[in-house]
């Protein structure tokens, strides 16, 4: 009896975290039956969202208005805390979620996932991973709708340098960079690792920023749009973009799109659809440049331009 009682009670225990899961992953036809739409935005990420004066903003904030705008749905936003890697954020907030994120209302229950996620790199590759054993690693999630094009960027101080026309001023000059960054490897080890005393590691591209008008650093290298955003913010001409590339660093550019769930190709196609409205009629270019960034199409809509110029 005791047996029997036992087993009945385990069974409901796993049949309500059953639904507690299925409760978190939600479909096209619930989101638009629901009047609400939870986009996945990283926290504290300038410019692509972050809280300033106590409300969301960034260009990401935006583009999740617009979208949720597009469907006649309220919008929520569900911040994202980065994890070790892309894997682990796309688990924890799309398809699976965090064992230890759990509903204040709800403690048996986890957190709800985003619907879509934003800032996505779009690669191919990477999308159809496999492991050791041949299996998709992110096969529980579509990685698609490319709505940005992103590359590395080098600002400098031009008090200090009169140009950077090759990376190879920094075996002479201190750049900051980000901890743990691909800006911090390529610096610490190419040309033999002859820049590695002069690269100086920050926490944030906002601190390496503030350390090159502290006088810390000649330069700071991190990403296009933050590059652009705080460029932006110093509202100073003293702080010059460089123009050189990288040499053995491999890829210097990708593009940026969105993650949903596998079981969810509709909505995923239904976002692309308001994603490539933005960049066709122009709105997207717009946006970023309300907040002072330079805007790259992706790579496909690059390719279609240069198709149409040919003919």
């Amino acid at each position: 009896m005791l047996r029997n009682k036992l087993s009945i009670s385990l069974i409901s225990l796993l049949a309500s975290l059953l639904t507690c899961e299925q409760a978190s992953a939600r479909l096209y036809d619930d989101v638009m039956a629901s009047g609400h739409i939870r986009m996945g935005v990283y926290e504290n990420f300038p410019p692509y969202s972050f809280i300033r004066e106590g409300q969301p903003t960034g260009v990401d904030v935006e583009v999740a208005r617009r979208i949720a705008q597009a469907f006649g749905l309220e919008l929520q936003l569900h911040w994202i805390t980065p994890d070790e890697g892309l894997e682990d954020d796309l688990r924890n907030n799309v398809w699976k979620g965090h064992y230890l994120d759990k509903d204040e209302a709800n403690p048996l229950a986890m957190k709800q996932l985003a619907d879509v996620m934003l800032r996505v790199p779009y690669d191919k590759a990477y999308a159809y991973k496999q492991d050791s054993l041949g299996y998709l690693i992110n096969e529980q999630v579509v990685m698609t709708a490319p709505y940005q094009q992103e590359k590395w960027q080098v600002a400098y101080d031009g008090q200090r340098l009169d140009a950077v026309r090759t990376v190879a001023v920094f075996q002479y000059e201190p750049i900051g960079v980000e901890v743990d960054s691909v800006p911090a490897f390529y610096f610490t080890s190419a040309m033999g690792g002859r820049m590695r005393e002069m690269t100086h590691h920050y926490p944030n591209p906002e601190t390496a920023f503030k350390a090159m008008k502290q006088g810390e650093v000649a330069a700071v290298m991190a990403m296009q749009s933050e590059i652009d955003w705080w460029l932006h913010q110093a509202g100073d001409k003293r702080y010059r973009l460089a123009e050189n590339g990288f040499p053995t660093m491999g890829k210097q550019s990708w593009d940026i799109g969105i993650a949903i769930r596998q079981s969810d190709r509709q909505l995923g196609y239904a976002v692309e659809e308001v994603l490539d409205r933005m960049i066709q009629n122009g709105d997207m270019e717009k946006l970023f440049a309300e907040y002072g960034l330079r805007y790259t199409k992706p790579e496909f809509y690059q390719v279609m331009m240069e198709a149409d110029a040919e003919r």
